[in-house]
Protein backbone atom coordinates (compact mmCIF):
# COMPACT_ATOMS: atom_id res chain seq x y z
CA UNK A 1 0.00 0.00 0.00
CA UNK A 2 1.25 3.46 -0.89
CA UNK A 3 2.27 5.72 1.98
CA UNK A 4 0.91 9.26 1.84
CA UNK A 5 2.86 12.12 3.38
CA UNK A 6 1.09 15.36 4.10
CA UNK A 7 2.89 18.37 2.75
CA UNK A 8 2.14 21.92 3.74
CA UNK A 9 -1.54 22.76 3.81
CA UNK A 10 -2.27 19.02 3.67
CA UNK A 11 -0.98 18.59 0.11
CA UNK A 12 0.52 15.16 -0.58
CA UNK A 13 4.24 15.45 -1.29
CA UNK A 14 4.04 12.74 -3.93
CA UNK A 15 2.65 9.79 -2.04
CA UNK A 16 5.99 8.07 -1.61
CA UNK A 17 8.35 7.85 1.33
CA UNK A 18 11.86 9.24 1.02
CA UNK A 19 14.09 6.48 -0.37
CA UNK A 20 17.81 6.84 0.27
CA UNK A 21 20.03 5.82 -2.69
CA UNK A 22 21.77 3.42 -0.30
CA UNK A 23 18.56 1.42 -0.04
CA UNK A 24 18.44 1.13 -3.85
CA UNK A 25 22.10 0.13 -3.94
CA UNK A 26 21.57 -2.50 -1.24
CA UNK A 27 18.21 -3.92 -2.37
CA UNK A 28 18.51 -3.69 -6.16
CA UNK A 29 22.21 -4.30 -6.69
CA UNK A 30 24.13 -5.83 -3.78
CA UNK A 31 21.59 -8.34 -2.46
CA UNK A 32 20.60 -9.79 -5.87
CA UNK A 33 24.28 -10.12 -6.78
CA UNK A 34 25.23 -11.59 -3.41
CA UNK A 35 27.83 -8.83 -3.14
CA UNK A 36 29.07 -7.26 0.08
CA UNK A 37 29.70 -3.56 0.61
CA UNK A 38 33.41 -4.30 1.03
CA UNK A 39 33.57 -6.15 -2.31
CA UNK A 40 31.87 -3.23 -4.02
CA UNK A 41 34.18 -0.74 -2.30
CA UNK A 42 37.24 -2.60 -3.60
CA UNK A 43 35.78 -2.68 -7.12
CA UNK A 44 35.04 1.06 -6.99
CA UNK A 45 38.45 1.87 -5.46
CA UNK A 46 36.87 3.69 -2.49
CA UNK A 47 36.94 3.11 1.25
CA UNK A 48 34.85 0.32 2.69
CA UNK A 49 33.43 2.72 5.28
CA UNK A 50 32.10 5.07 2.59
CA UNK A 51 30.16 2.31 0.80
CA UNK A 52 29.07 0.79 4.10
CA UNK A 53 27.77 4.18 5.28
CA UNK A 54 25.83 4.68 2.03
CA UNK A 55 24.34 1.19 2.12
CA UNK A 56 23.30 1.85 5.73
CA UNK A 57 21.78 5.18 4.64
CA UNK A 58 24.16 7.25 6.77
CA UNK A 59 26.01 9.11 3.99
CA UNK A 60 24.90 10.72 0.72
CA UNK A 61 25.97 9.57 -2.72
CA UNK A 62 28.49 12.13 -4.00
CA UNK A 63 29.00 13.07 -7.63
CA UNK A 64 32.29 11.16 -7.70
CA UNK A 65 30.72 8.03 -6.26
CA UNK A 66 27.83 8.35 -8.73
CA UNK A 67 30.39 8.30 -11.55
CA UNK A 68 32.04 5.21 -10.07
CA UNK A 69 28.71 3.39 -9.58
CA UNK A 70 27.66 4.21 -13.15
CA UNK A 71 30.97 2.97 -14.52
CA UNK A 72 30.76 -0.27 -12.55
CA UNK A 73 27.06 -1.15 -12.90
CA UNK A 74 26.30 0.70 -16.13
CA UNK A 75 23.72 3.40 -16.59
CA UNK A 76 24.20 7.05 -15.88
CA UNK A 77 25.68 8.89 -12.94
CA UNK A 78 22.71 11.24 -13.23
CA UNK A 79 20.41 8.46 -12.03
CA UNK A 80 22.33 8.15 -8.76
CA UNK A 81 22.44 11.92 -8.33
CA UNK A 82 18.70 12.20 -9.03
CA UNK A 83 18.00 9.59 -6.35
CA UNK A 84 20.09 11.57 -3.86
CA UNK A 85 18.50 14.90 -4.78
CA UNK A 86 14.97 13.47 -4.52
CA UNK A 87 15.79 12.00 -1.11
CA UNK A 88 17.35 15.24 0.16
CA UNK A 89 14.35 17.33 -0.94
CA UNK A 90 11.81 14.98 0.66
CA UNK A 91 13.72 15.02 3.93
CA UNK A 92 14.06 18.82 3.81
CA UNK A 93 10.37 19.27 3.04
CA UNK A 94 9.39 17.09 5.95
CA UNK A 95 11.71 18.97 8.30
CA UNK A 96 11.38 22.57 7.12
CA UNK A 97 8.57 23.27 4.65
CA UNK A 98 5.85 24.33 7.10
CA UNK A 99 8.20 26.66 8.98
CA UNK A 100 9.49 28.19 5.73
CA UNK A 101 5.96 28.73 4.45
CA UNK A 102 5.04 30.45 7.72
CA UNK A 103 8.16 32.66 7.66
CA UNK A 104 8.30 33.70 4.00
CA UNK A 105 5.66 35.53 1.99
CA UNK A 106 5.89 34.80 -1.74
CA UNK A 107 6.88 37.73 -3.92
CA UNK A 108 3.88 39.06 -5.83
CA UNK A 109 4.03 38.90 -9.60
CA UNK A 110 4.49 42.29 -11.22
CA UNK A 111 2.46 43.66 -14.08
CA UNK A 112 4.46 43.64 -17.32
CA UNK A 113 5.54 47.08 -18.60
CA UNK A 114 3.42 48.23 -21.49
Amino acid sequence: MEQIEAGSAGRPVNGMRAVHPGEILREDFLLPLGMSASTLARALKVSISSVDDIVNEQRPVTAELALRLARYFGGGAESWMNLQQTYDLKVARRAHERRIEAEITPRAAEEPNR
